[in-house]
């Protein structure tokens, strides 16, 4: 037997061996131009936010409109979702409902394939690869009008759930390309609210100098008092920027009514203002809720904890925006005992809302902010003591209303529809 040289075996291997890095290097350079497209959308995306903030150059007015716009679209993006993925829900649980009943009913369909292959003279389609195929030929067999009543009642059901089959088939793909191109415009909201939320905290930053050492006060103040009236009060009195904001509250007073006793809705439009547009007393039945959600826990209700609620809880998406209900001054930003991430605003009049359970905040003590404003984001799990011992699954919202240190119904606030609430 003569031996195959080994230059011969290395060249008959060859091809073989390096088939596979072939298309290794090829799938390679395929995600390396994939990553290239997105690195450059990026790099254009962040050129045209640097263009489009350097236009709003030193306006702060314009920045927070631009803000509360943003915010809006977000929220408006995620609420479409939220509506986009509760209408799934049913259409692939009717799905598996009626492909269980045909994987079930596989011998009549057989059974009824059969027959009609010989009523129509025409061979059977493959069974569950297509069912607009197995459609097609049930209707065409039927309209020859040779199948016996009881054959031609078992198609008929047959018929009804194949062609129901292919319509929430075609409702699901709808739905679902309405959502992937709805995530993605949310990415992109993100991205550009990412960009402005920056921008106005360096203005504020560069506004009030000693912002850490402010948030660091604040975080020492917070650990002196064991009640949210104790650190309202510790906070107004010892913090320099909430003291601020507190005396700038009580010095703007009420803002004035219309003619007719009702609030202004249209100082809202002065987005450069420095003071509530609207008296908070005033304002029931206006406020849109500071997130997207269902409410899990209502005031008066049990706290899961042997307490009762002292505002309401929601529960909300993993990285959900979250907006200011109203206009008000940051008197606390930061963590505060069960509450996790904490927000206090002080709205004038004698009255405060609190905000708690997100992950980050994007507001510094001292700061005012306007009507729809973004304040803070959301996390993918609980953060709220008394929510987590309830066992929630998502990201719980806390919200309080309190009138002279005293918690008050929130209630009577929140509007009634989306026409009713206040923006900015």
């Amino acid at each position: 037997m003569t031996a195959i040289p080994a230059r011969a075996q290395v060249a008959a291997s060859t091809p073989q061996a390096t088939a596979p890095s072939v298309d290794i290097i090829r799938q390679r350079e395929q995600e390396l131009e994939a990553a290239r497209a997105q690195q450059k959308s990026a790099a254009e995306l962040q050129e045209k936010l640097k263009a489009d903030i350097a236009a709003l150059g030193q306006d702060r007015g314009k920045l927070s409109q631009q803000l509360i716009d943003i915010a809006a679209r977000v929220r408006g993006v995620e609420a479409r979702i939220d509506d986009a993925e509760a209408r799934l829900r049913p259409l692939d649980t009717r799905e598996k409902q009626i492909r269980g009943s045909l994987e079930s009913r596989r011998a009549e369909i057989v059974e009824v394939l059969s027959a009609l292959q010989r009523a129509g003279r025409r061979a059977p389609p493959a069974l569950f690869v297509r069912p607009e195929d197995a459609l097609k030929s049930l209707r065409t067999a039927m309209l020859l009008g040779a199948v016996v009543p009881e054959m031609r009642g078992r198609a008929d059901r047959l018929v009804a759930d194949l062609g129901e089959l292919v319509n929430l088939r075609k409702a699901i793909a709808t739905e679902r390309d309405q959502l992937a191109t709805d995530r993605d415009k949310l990415k992109d909201d993100q991205t550009r609210l990412a960009s402005f939320t920056d921008e106005r905290q360096k203005k504020q930053s560069a506004a009030e100098k000693d912002m850490e050492a402010e948030a660091a006060r604040a975080l020492a103040l917070s650990k002196q008092v064991d009640s949210l009236q104790g650190l309202i009060a510790k906070m107004e009195q010892d913090s320099k920027a909430a003291a601020k904001a507190a005396a700038t509250a009580d010095l703007q007073g009420t803002p004035a009514a219309l003619s007719n006793g009702k609030p202004n809705i249209g100082a809202l439009k002065d987005t450069g203002r420095l003071s509530p547009a609207i008296a908070f007393a005033s304002a029931k039945g206006l406020f849109a809720l500071p997130v997207n959600g269902v409410k899990i826990r209502n005031f008066g209700g049990s706290d899961g904890v042997g307490g009762v609620e002292k505002g309401i809880s929601l529960a909300a998406r993993a990285g959900a925006q979250v907006t200011t209900p109203c206009d008000g001054w940051v008197v606390y930003s930061g963590p505060f005992r069960s509450y996790g991430q904490l927000l206090i605003l002080n709205a004038g009049g004698g009255y405060h809302v609190l905000i708690a359970g997100m992950e980050r905040i994007s507001v510094s003590i001292g700061q005012f902010v306007l009507t729809g404003e973004p304040i803070a984001v959301m996390g993918s799990t609980s953060r709220v003591a008394s929510v987590l011992a309830a066992n929630a699954s998502q990201p719980v919202l806390y919200i309080e209303f309190r009138k002279d240190g005293t918690p008050i119904d929130p209630g009577p606030w929140w509007a009634a529809n989306e026409g009713e609430k206040v923006r900015g």
